[in-house]
């Protein structure tokens, strides 16, 4: 655990006069929560939207739109104190429910000594990446799923998977911080934990209509790009902000982010052209969201040659993750969130314990034994897929029993757009 003196607990609050809390790093992350919340909406919203279907776009927009502000109010009812109010080693407790006790002169600490940043803002930054998580799930369920019961499992999956992992991780009493795990912007708590979810979603609602027999072509790439860029620019405010300052550590995940995803790219792009015979647009944008994803557990701690190399991994992972493993899961994980932000998600965990050694580039100690913290990563890799497995698991169930969770066969071949919402994106 050498790096916990200096990776200091994200949660580590304390109530401090107003002249600790420095002006230029709260207004840094004042910008990195905007920029968390442009990677949803119209970020992640946009990239999904244009991987369905025409009829579907309206139906998928509208789901990433109302789950993030559906996460957003639990955030601030309870989600902030369960996750960051002390606790034990799985779950925090109720006291900062409402923001009880939270007002303009509280605040957090940051990694230097002495510095702190409104506690508001903080509260605001995380709850962007809890919703950021919920939204993601909406991918692997789309053009099928009925809009009450992708609700009502966000309301359960937020509460029994999202909330305890966050304060597994990230909380100074939680398990896996204790045990010394390394997640410095949610490679675990987010994308692993969404790809776990949406894999037994997919699973659960079964195929969608025609799936491996029709052709399910997205139905705007330039709208997939449009998200894509949007979510790389957006990526800049998750990793970097992690810092939580703006501090040479930010700069260095500002870097890390902007040279992983670059890296992923190119290999995605390579490998598809060799597979393939031609690299399309499509793999590029979703190569660059590899890359993002790759290097979000790893991005604050390791060297950027360190960075290059697990984006260059996370493209050829990602591309074997929508491809040969999505065909041997047989799951249609309708916009493959489980194959990039799940299989991404564990390839970055694992790689922050090899790239983070200082021999590397990292900033690991000079004692950093890179073995034994692989060890603590797989652990934390194995112990997120399970609890997000059997959290989604149950609130599948209980959705499905409540509400059903998928539309009728009529209502999918009309399409979401009309069935569900009543309305149409494009005039005919």
């Amino acid at each position: 655990m050498p790096l916990l003196a200096a990776l200091t607990s994200f949660t580590a609050l304390a109530h401090a006069a107003p002249s600790t809390i420095d002006k230029g790093d709260t207004a840094w992350m004042l910008v990195a929560t905007a920029l968390v919340v442009l990677m949803i909406v119209p970020g992640l919203a946009l990239f999904y939207g244009g991987l369905v279907r025409a009829k579907n776009i309206l139906s998928v927009l509208m789901q990433v739109l109302v789950v993030a502000a559906l996460a957003f109010v639990l955030w601030v009812a309870y989600g902030y104190s369960l996750a960051f109010d002390g606790g034990n080693a799985l779950i925090g407790g109720l006291g900062k429910a409402f923001l009880h006790g939270v007002g303009v002169d509280s605040a957090v600490d940051t990694f230097s000594a002495g510095a702190q940043i409104p506690e508001l803002a903080y509260v605001a930054f995380q709850g962007a990446f809890a919703a950021i998580s919920c939204a993601l799930v909406v991918g692997a369920i789309a053009e099928r799923a009925k809009f009450a019961a992708v609700l009502l499992f966000t309301v359960l999956w937020f509460t029994l998977a999202y909330l305890p992992l966050a304060h597994m991780v990230w909380a100074s009493e939680g398990l896996l911080f204790k045990l010394g795990a390394l997640d410095f912007a949610g490679g675990t708590v987010v994308h692993i934990n969404a790809g776990v979810a949406g894999l037994v979603g997919a699973w659960m609602l079964g195929p969608r209509i025609g799936f491996g027999r029709e052709r399910l072509s997205p139905h705007s790439l330039p709208l997939t790009m449009t998200g894509a860029a949007l979510l790389w620019v957006g990526w800049f405010g998750f990793n970097a902000g992690s810092a939580l300052e703006a501090s040479g550590i930010a700069a260095l995940a500002f870097l890390n982010t902007l040279v992983a995803a670059s890296a992923a790219v190119l290999a995605w792009s390579a490998v598809e052209a060799r597979f393939r015979g031609r690299a399309s647009m499509l793999g590029a944008a979703s190569g660059a969201v590899s890359g993002l994803v790759t290097i979000t557990p790893a991005c604050g701690t390791v060297g950027v040659g360190g960075a290059l190399l697990i984006g260059a991994l996370g493209g050829i992972a990602g591309f074997w993750g929508v491809n040969a493993l999505k065909r041997r899961l047989r799951a249609d994980d309708s916009l493959d969130v489980f194959g990039i932000h799940g299989v991404c998600g564990i390839v970055g965990a694992l790689l922050t314990a090899v790239f983070t050694a200082p021999a590397l580039g990292g900033s690991g100690a000079a004692d950093f034994a890179w073995a034994a913290q692989l060890g603590v990563q797989a652990l934390g890799v194995g112990l997120t897929v399970a609890w997000s497995g059997i959290a989604a698991l149950l609130a599948f169930f209980i959705a499905r029993a409540v509400f059903g969770l998928r539309v009728d066969h009529e209502a999918e071949r009309e399409g979401l757009d009309i069935s569900a919402h009543g309305e149409s994106a494009y005039e005919i």
